[in-house]
């Protein structure tokens, strides 16, 4: 017979209990959220000293937009924000909604696109230092627990200047990041997830590329062995 103790029947009980990110470990990330105009792709690039971050911060699906929630992440943020957009809401719009419903929104940080390329961030003020973000035409770079404002600066600029998809910009900016010092407790995963509408495995979803590092030394550069993989079995 199992045996459940009262304590955590009470716990499973409240959906929202006020500590329950108390003994986590924040999501301490530098990511980056874009649109690609042209193709109309939506996605997300990620990396942290933190373990499988691609569990935690990516979401997005195509026509809707994309979600990077990240520091003590409320992960709810990612499906109800894509709802919210779903529902006709703006970047904007929808993450306002999702701050005013959260208890716990001096501790989030969020990068918001919308399928239209309107961007949206927020940065709350518990987040721990240096923590803040930078947006630009079709993508917003977040990051907490970093060097500096650099990271993101350079995050904007390589995503600006880069050419080729939306894959290509995207990791172009988790490199320029890390270069300018990323989150200064070092490295450990990293994940790139974008979507397109029909181009996952054999036009069933939109899941275009959905790769992860879970722990390595070097993740970004993992990831963009990965990507560079993908490109050959898929991209034909």
């Amino acid at each position: 017979m199992l045996v459940i103790p009262l304590s955590l029947l009470l716990h499973l009980s409240d959906p929202n209990p006020p500590l329950k990110n108390a003994a986590l470990p924040p999501v301490a990330t530098f990511s980056i959220v874009g649109y690609d105009v042209e193709t109309g792709q939506l996605g997300i690039a990620v990396q942290s000293k933190f373990f499988a971050v691609g569990s935690v911060v990516p979401w997005a699906e195509a026509g809707v937009g994309a979600i990077a929630t990240q520091s003590w992440a409320n992960t709810t943020y990612g499906p109800n924000g894509l709802k919210l957009l779903k529902s006709g809401l703006s970047a904007e719009q929808a993450l306002e909604r999702l701050i005013a419903d959260d208890p716990g929104r001096a501790t989030r940080q969020v990068g918001i696109v919308d399928a239209k390329g309107n961007v949206a961030n927020y940065t709350g003020d518990a987040c721990n230092a240096w923590a803040g973000a930078v947006s630009g035409i079709h993508y917003t770079a977040q990051g907490n627990i970093l060097a500096d404002e650099d990271v993101v600066k350079a995050m904007g600029k390589a995503f600006e200047e880069t050419e080729g998809e939306l894959a290509d910009k995207l990791m172009a900016a988790l490199f320029a990041g890390q270069e300018k010092g990323g989150d200064t407790r070092g490295q450990q995963s990293a994940a790139l997830l974008v979507v397109q509408e029909d181009r996952g495995y054999g036009g069933f979803n939109d899941r275009y590329i959905d790769l992860r590092i879970d722990d390595a030394e070097k993740p970004i550069e993992e990831l963009q062995r990965l990507l560079e993989l993908h490109k050959v079995l898929f991209d034909r």
